[in-house]
């Protein structure tokens, strides 16, 4: 049947068929879902700066405060005249450790294990819970701790560290050569007889002069500590150029 002229002016009119309407639900939806997406990717950016914060930037703070500290002792050594070690315990810092299979430089030494002190990039011994002997003392464990990572990680290569090995602590009048007998690489952070003046967990039974490293395990947590043994080999008297030892060379 032929279309009249009024229906197809009509049909022109009218344009095409309406899109059916969306629900308003489904559009909600799509924008929790874009927002949730957003923050997400908002967390994730500030939880990588702040691993970078934690592993990096700590590392470059710490590397400088312990360089001031540790050029404030060397000029103070470099003033003082001959005196006992002894006298060399103070809040500066009492010397500095050297560990070749670490790779990490001098260490300078300081009084304490808190949070605050190791937070400067140095290694710290015990006050507590088991006091500390000091290198110069005629037995003894003399027991320092330090951070593993962030913070200058002065602990961070532990792992490397095996029997036979040196360890060396630098005073100013002397240095002390020890040489690491035993490692234990999981330990409960609890355990503080690791500390004892007698280490009997490292093999030893008898007074000696010992030195020993703790620090935090596994890598990026403090679950459990990693410690090193080390006993006292000899002793060298810092000469006017100090000279270091062979193990250093």
């Amino acid at each position: 049947m032929a279309r009249t002229d009024h229906e197809e002016r009509q049909d022109r009119h009218s344009g095409p068929p309406a899109a059916p309407s969306r629900r308003p639900g489904r559009g909600r939806v799509a924008a929790a879902i874009a927002l949730f997406g957003e923050l997400l990717i908002t967390a994730g950016l500030i939880l990588a700066l702040f691993v970078v914060y934690s592993l990096w930037w700590t590392n470059v703070l710490a590397d400088r405060e312990a360089k001031k500290q540790g050029d404030r002792v060397r000029k103070q050594w470099s003033q003082q005249g001959p005196g006992k070690p002894g006298k060399l315990d103070t809040k500066d810092g009492i010397g500095f450790l050297h560990v070749p299979s670490m790779h990490n430089g001098e260490v300078l030494v300081k009084k304490g294990t808190s949070t605050e002190t190791l937070n400067d990039g140095v290694a710290g011994y015990y006050t507590k819970p088991v006091k500390s002997a000091m290198p110069w003392d005629k037995k003894g464990n003399f027991t320092l701790a330090a951070h593993r990572d962030g913070h200058g990680a002065k602990f961070h290569n532990i792992d490397k560290v095996h029997d036979g090995d040196a360890v060396v602590f630098e005073t100013r009048d002397t240095w002390y050569v020890y040489k690491v007998y035993a490692t234990l690489p999981e330990t409960s952070k609890y355990n503080v007889d690791v500390l004892n003046a007698v280490p009997k967990e490292s093999g030893k039974k008898h007074p000696g002069r010992y030195i020993t490293l703790s620090t935090c395990t596994p890598v990026y947590t403090s679950r459990h500590r990693y410690i090193v043994w080390g006993e006292l080999e000899r002793t060298e008297k810092v000469d006017a150029d100090r000279t270091p030892p062979k193990e250093l060379r």
